[in-house]
């Protein structure tokens, strides 16, 4: 067992790392951490707004059960809109269709 500076194992070193009662946002481009209340069914990411469905596993520790599917298609509507402004602004400067 390799001990570190402080007399700790490697995985009582990485014990101290863990992160009880959050989750990790799963949308690729934000990867956030999100610390959501004891008990809620939901939790909403601060950064992007992607909204998940949660369960706990014990009453420290929340895991996601899936997407609110209403709000995270709302969400890529409105960043498939915007693509496709920026997209054909980008054309009508060039001279395109």
């Amino acid at each position: 067992m390799t001990l570190d500076g402080e007399g700790l194992s490697a995985a009582e070193t990485l014990s101290k790392t863990r992160t009880f009662g959050k989750v990790r946002c799963h949308n690729p481009s934000c990867m956030e951490r999100i610390q959501p209340p004891a008990g809620a069914d939901h939790a909403k990411c601060p950064t992007c707004g992607s909204e998940y469905r949660l369960f706990w596993v014990r009453p420290d520790l929340p895991r996601i059960r899936g997407p609110v599917w209403d709000v995270n298609r709302k969400i890529a509507k409105e960043t498939f809109a915007r693509k496709e402004e920026a997209k054909a602004q980008k054309d009508s400067k060039k001279g395109g269709k």
